[in-house]
């Protein structure tokens, strides 16, 4: 059953507009609440389930964080509130402090004019979709407010930060330190501005904090994970050793080396799991993505690595590690999950992990990615009427088999529908990049004619 508002990573869009209003999320809080209320959870009597809402550094999530509350102490469940907090640092502290979900307002890499709302079940991982479903079943159902002796009252968590700050050292061998290194980290004007630094210092590291100034309207504005050239500029500035970039809820990461080269997902996945695999550290496979370079699962095959690919979207990542038993995966977007570290993906342990093959083999980036050479991809968006089901366009069928024959066993083609818009999103790849560039404005122009003729 498609559901109607949730999406890959929650639900999100422009502030103001459906969904993201303040009656709509009042409403989306209440009908959690009452399916939490709902479920058994073994507790004493007279408590209620208990929820942790937190939120990242946009203007708009004062808003939202109050329409949320109300809708939850409308259904008689009880609020933390942490604050600004990295969406993994919500995921840690509902499990830490033992509660029955938790809620993260954000847009993660969007700027200030978005927002959005994504759960965690008590687990700390994303609801799954039956229970999705069954918030979206209750939305148009009327608030039906508890009594006032029912109501519950909002706490402030007021150790959060800390808590998640050791948290993420644990996560880095005690036997290891990051003295001697000196990192610039760019937490995007995000929710990570006050953690991610810290975390580098305590470990040793001598840290250049910048995006680290968020005032409710600059996050990710050409800071961060989304927008590299700033961090790049800055490790040449401060002749740093290394550069980690955040996204504005801190579950994104990329890095960039002494000279200023920029590793994205594919390639830090790639330096985890190298590592890992050369420490007989490794359980199982790597899942990545169906965006995945095909250079990394080539190298994988070399090194007799299972690798499997999910869906976009770091949930269908978790959900096939989970399925597979393993351990390991992520996007090139810089989702980077290590389940035997957090049950989700999260940047600053991720960026740990890195760290940790750096200062155990006295490597660098480079040295670590030393002969594999990521394929040149080219990627199209083409917007489309809502009702064009491409999957059974003829021509289009025709041009993608054509383009994969052209380029054999040395490329692919991918052709998928955004999950957030109205588009049709094309990835070429192969080792040519004149050749994979020509398929993908071929297929392009196949898709806008396609659609119209729709």
């Amino acid at each position: 059953m498609t559901k109607k508002y949730f999406g890959t990573d929650g639900i999100r869009g422009r502030v103001g507009i459906d969904p993201i209003t303040p009656e709509f999320i009042m409403r989306l809080g209440y009908s959690a609440g009452k399916v939490l209320s709902a479920m058994d959870w073994h507790l004493t009597e007279g408590k209620h389930p208990t929820v942790l809402i937190g939120k990242d550094t946009r203007v708009s999530g004062y808003m939202l964080e109050a329409a949320l509350e109300a809708g939850f102490s409308a259904a008689g469940v009880d609020v933390f509130l942490s604050g600004p907090m990295p969406t993994p640092a919500i995921a840690y502290l509902i499990r830490a402090l033992r509660l029955q979900a938790g809620i993260v307002i954000s847009a993660s890499h969007n700027l200030f004019e978005d927002n959005g709302v994504k759960f965690f079940s008590a687990d700390g991982r994303k609801l799954p979709d039956e229970i999705e479903h069954r918030i979206e079943a209750l939305l148009e159902e009327p608030i039906e407010s508890m009594p006032s002796d029912k109501l519950e009252k909002e706490q402030r968590i007021k150790d959060a930060s800390g808590r998640y700050i050791e948290f993420c050292k644990s996560s880095f061998p005690y036997h290891l330190d990051l003295r001697g290194l000196k990192i610039v980290v760019d937490c995007a004007n995000g929710a990570a501005y006050n953690i991610a630094g810290h975390v580098m210092h305590e470990l040793g590291a001598e840290v250049v904090a910048i995006g680290v100034q968020p005032n409710g309207l600059n996050i990710n504005h050409e800071c961060g994970a989304t927008h590299c050239s700033t961090l790049q500029k800055a490790v040449l500035q401060h002749h740093a050793d290394l550069g980690i970039a955040l996204d504005g809820d801190g579950d994104r990461i990329m890095m960039v080396d002494k000279q200023g080269r920029l590793y994205e997902g594919d390639q830090l996945l790639y330096i985890i799991a190298k590592h890992r695999k050369m420490r007989k550290m490794l359980k199982g496979g790597v899942v990545g993505t169906v965006m995945t370079n095909l250079a990394i699962e080539n190298r994988f095959k070399k090194m007799k690595i299972p690798f499997l690919r999910a869906k976009v979207g770091d949930r269908y990542v978790i959900e096939l590690l989970h399925e597979k038993k393993w351990y390991l995966g992520g996007e090139n977007s810089g989702h980077i999950v290590c389940k035997d570290k957090h049950t989700t993906g999260d940047g600053i342990i991720s960026a740990l992990q890195v760290l940790h093959a750096l200062r155990d083999t006295h490597k660098t980036l480079a040295q670590f990615m030393h002969g594999v050479s990521l394929y040149p991809q080219r990627l199209i968006n083409v917007k489309i009427p809502k009702s064009f089901d491409f999957n059974n366009d003829k021509e289009i069928k025709a041009i993608q088999e054509a383009a994969e024959t052209d380029l054999n066993d040395k490329g692919r083609v991918l052709i998928r529908a955004s999950g957030t818009e109205p588009l049709i999103r094309i990835m070429v790849e192969g080792e040519s990049k004149h050749k994979i560039s020509q398929w993908a404005e071929r297929i392009a122009d196949t898709v806008r004619t396609a659609s119209k003729a729709k």
